[in-house]
């Protein structure tokens, strides 16, 4: 039996197919989820989903077991528009800035479930934070999960004002933890090294950096910590990093609540 018998029988409608909307369509796919069970709404839909048994841009069903939202926030408002009633449908957005409400005025009456998840989702390795309105019970909360489990892991949120700051810190984390690759190697570069090796060598420690911190599941000071000798070559690059004015933890902070702040001006209508 499939976690997915409910939706195969109803149907799901995906309604953008980009590189989030298809990396949760492998996952969901590769989990037991039926083709013809699915139908894509996306008018630009990559070569590679045309033949793969897909319902594209057909019809919608009359009673889909649930919709997924996976537009950029800049369409959704003409996406709602385009949506027919729902009655026994479980909306799911996966789209950052659109709050629950608006999908409320779009939809009435239904269980909805608003998802931020991240990049990584394209190789399994995404973690997303998820909150429902008042009409997602567990039921629907559990069938949320289970299809943004099929990506990464998965977080439930106590408010929604929780997912601006989501936003900024996972939502948009891995563009800065590229450029913190970007400044490793340049700085490398800086030093001597060729810039292939260089790349390389950031590459690599950022990527076995954090599967150590998920692997140990241990206070990340400790594992810095357990790096650092006193007097070594690490604290000396410790001391610039972590110094109270022009360090990381200060522009780190300065970096999320500015993108906390755009998620809030997203979320108001703002552009």
């Amino acid at each position: 039996m499939s976690d997915f018998d409910e939706i195969n029988r109803r149907g799901l409608v995906l309604v953008g197919c980009g590189r989030m909307g298809g990396a949760m369509l492998k996952g969901w796919l590769a989990r037991g989820l039926n083709p013809g069970a699915v139908t894509v709404i996306d008018p630009r839909l990559a070569p590679e989903w045309q033949d793969k048994g897909l319902r594209v841009n057909a019809d919608l069903p009359d009673s889909p077991a649930v919709l997924v939202l996976a537009v950029k926030p800049q369409m959704m408002a003409d996406a709602l528009g385009q949506m027919p009633r729902l009655t026994d449908t479980l909306v799911v957005s996966v789209a950052a800035g659109t709050r629950i409400g608006a999908f409320e005025a779009a939809f009435p009456g239904v269980p909805i479930v608003r998802v931020m998840p991240n990049t990584p989702a394209a190789i399994g390795q995404g973690i997303s934070a998820m909150i429902g309105n008042a009409r997602a019970g567990e039921g629907e909360l559990a069938l949320a999960e289970l299809l943004m489990s099929a990506v990464g892991r998965v977080v439930r949120l106590d408010s929604e004002d929780q997912m601006d700051a989501v936003t900024a810190l996972s939502g948009s984390g891995p563009a800065y933890v590229f450029h913190m690759i970007e400044a490793m190697a340049a700085a490398g570069e800086a030093q001597g090294l060729a810039p292939h090796l260089a790349l390389d060598l950031a590459r690599a420690t950022v990527a076995g950096a954090g599967a150590l911190a998920i692997h140990e599941d241990e206070d990340p000071a400790r594992l810095r910590e357990n790096v650092t000798s006193p007097g070594g070559t690490t604290a000396a690059g410790l001391r610039e990093l972590m110094d109270a004015e022009r360090g990381l933890k200060p522009l780190m902070a300065r970096t999320i609540a500015a993108a906390t702040e755009r998620g809030r001006q997203l979320g108001r209508g703002e552009a």
